[in-house]
């Protein structure tokens, strides 16, 4: 099940595409959606990029401050796990 869509509503969603859009047409829009997902990963990437490169030039250790948020968040997970809802 992906993003709480069973393969019910997959197929009729592929559907109503195939309907809309005709054959002939989908494989251009996957690869304008692929192109579309690359370009936003690169940007992020490079966009990480960035903020570390600026962080180290003022000085700033990148990973000893991903290591306190990576605690900070373990903490915040044991102070909650019991009242989060299980699913």
């Amino acid at each position: 099940m992906i993003f709480f869509i069973s393969g019910a509503e997959l197929v009729f969603v592929f559907m109503v595409v195939l309907l809309v859009f005709g054959a002939n047409r989908i494989p251009d829009i996957a690869r304008t959606l692929a192109k579309g997902i690359q370009q936003v990963k690169t940007a992020s990437r490079d966009f990480r990029e960035e903020i570390e490169k600026s962080a180290e030039a003022q000085g700033l250790d990148t990973k000893e401050l991903q290591k306190e948020v990576n605690d900070i968040k373990k903490e915040l997970h044991e102070i909650t796990g019991t009242v989060k809802r299980k699913r």
